[in-house]
């Protein structure tokens, strides 16, 4: 439609019938929202709008093909670090710009995960340890980690997705996914540090390390019912 009302169409009802997806149902509403006067100074300024994003997305192809031309030495980093739900190509490239593939610079995870801006700050009072900000780091990488622990809220079958969601239910969203940051770059630490690969423990990986303590409330719930319980683990 823009590019129709650049070539002097002024016609609404023609214009509204190049409408595409969901907006053909509105058909009415364009051609009431397309009524109006555009001269040539609009005409000139719709023009070069198209033109100026074509040049925008020009600008990134360029630069989304030198980030890969540098990457490609880290291509096995790369893909490793892809398989960890959420994650993603451009997250992956991102944390390796960031802190690159040697790992040794930092003498443990926790280091790591200080200068990514993820870990928690120390602040204890009478032996309890209490709500603490992250400490200085990278915001860059932080704000990556993250992007990629919010999208991990939304997987189902991962070990990440569940923590994020008790850790969700209890502290709130924004609390849950800097902790599931903090777990998928401790992740990553590893990963890059020692070579190994990702495997996913299963949404039902924190159920399955307390079923001991499940299994013992869900029982005395169900004796406050005045029924008797059993409970034998099967074999």
């Amino acid at each position: 439609m823009i590019e129709a009302l650049v070539e002097g169409v002024g016609d609404p009802a023609a214009l509204a019938q190049l409408a595409r997806g969901r907006l053909q149902d509105k058909h009415e509403e364009l051609v009431r929202a397309l009524e109006g006067y555009v001269g040539a100074h609009q005409r000139f300024m719709l023009g070069e709008q198209p033109r100026h994003l074509d040049e925008i997305d020009a600008r990134v192809d360029r630069l989304g093909e030198e980030i890969e031309r540098r990457l490609l030495p880290f291509e096995p980093q790369l893909r490793a670090l892809d398989e960890i739900v959420g994650m993603g190509r451009r997250g992956a490239e991102e944390i390796i710009a960031e802190t690159g593939v040697d790992m040794s610079r930092f003498p443990t995870h926790k280091h790591s995960a200080s200068w990514g801006k993820v870990s928690p700050g120390n602040n204890k009072s009478a032996g309890k340890r209490r709500s603490g900000r992250t400490g200085r780091g990278s915001p860059w990488l932080r704000a990556t980690l993250v992007e990629a622990a919010q999208a991990v809220g939304r997987s189902r079958r991962s070990c990440l997705g569940a923590q994020y969601r008790r850790l969700a239910a209890r502290r709130g969203a924004k609390r849950a996914a800097m902790a599931v940051a903090h777990s998928i770059f401790v992740i990553t630490y590893h990963m890059l540090k020692d070579g190994t690969t990702y495997s996913d423990l299963g949404a039902d990986y924190f159920d399955r390390r307390a079923k001991h303590l499940i299994a013992y409330r869900a029982k005395r719930r169900i004796e406050n019912l005045g029924f008797r319980v059993t409970i034998e683990e099967a074999g």
